[in-house]
């Protein structure tokens, strides 16, 4: 499987931290964002990556390099302006597919989830009888999504689980969950998108949701959406409030 960082967003919100580095390469615990999640996903067997980018990408390309420092192998997908999600998925997608039309994973690169296991996606799409053997595609999942509980700044969520996949609307006394930026695709889903265009991936969630083709379940380790300079001041102020250790100790 081959993996997608959504790396191309301005980061408006962050600014002023983002008009001189991309959001990406922000630190999080005396890490950028991005380099956790490459060395999560190469801890699972993950090495090829695709990275987009637009604002200040040539930082992240000087930063990160060809990957080999991470024992991974990084291809760039440069954007003029920012695609949204599925825009820049589409374009990317020449280098994410293969002959075999295979799913890949893409998880966006402004979250922190430094526990996410990217060994559990690998396989996800794929239909098996029950006897855990591969059998004919039915397509009935296009889309897989990691969901988690809803944050405060975000309490009515995106989707409700169900024992049939995700579904936009929520049955009586249900409550949706928030959408991750976690999820494995079949190539399939951005087949219609010309490249370098704009496209939203929200509307092709909601319609695979709509056709009983989204699938997905709850994440329940730990995880962050770094919006304001506030939030990612208060995820680091644990190790700035760390004793000095003394070195006759």
């Amino acid at each position: 499987m081959k993996a997608m960082i959504l790396a191309a967003g301005r980061g408006e919100r962050m600014r002023p931290l983002t008009d001189t580095c991309p959001k990406p390469l922000l630190k999080v615990r005396g890490r950028p964002l991005i380099v956790w999640h490459i060395l999560n996903l190469v801890k699972a067997g993950i090495t090829e990556i695709v990275i987009n980018h637009a604002h200040l990408g040539h930082m992240i390309e000087e930063a990160l390099g060809d990957g080999s420092q991470f024992s991974a192998k990084i291809q760039y997908s440069a954007e003029g302006t920012a695609l949204e999600t599925a825009g820049g998925i589409a374009k990317a997608l020449p280098l994410l597919t293969n002959e075999n039309e295979e799913p890949f994973l893409v998880v966006s690169g402004d979250i922190y989830i430094p526990h996410f296991n990217f060994a559990d996606c690998v396989g996800t799409l794929e239909d098996n009888d029950m006897w855990g053997k591969p059998h004919p595609r039915d397509k009935r999942d296009v889309a897989w999504l990691y969901m988690v509980k809803n944050p405060d700044f975000h309490p009515n969520g995106d989707f409700a689980l169900s024992l049939m996949g995700l579904r936009n609307e929520a049955e009586a006394g249900q409550e949706k969950a928030t959408f991750a930026n976690i999820g494995v695709y079949r190539p399939e889903l951005f087949k219609d998108i010309v490249p370098g265009t704009h496209a939203k991936l929200g509307p092709l969630l909601r319609d695979l949701a709509d056709r009983g083709q989204l699938g997905g379940e709850l994440y329940r380790g730990e995880w962050h959406n770094l919006g304001t300079p506030d939030q990612l001041a208060a995820l680091n102020a644990p190790l700035r409030a760390m004793p000095t250790a003394r070195l006759d100790s």
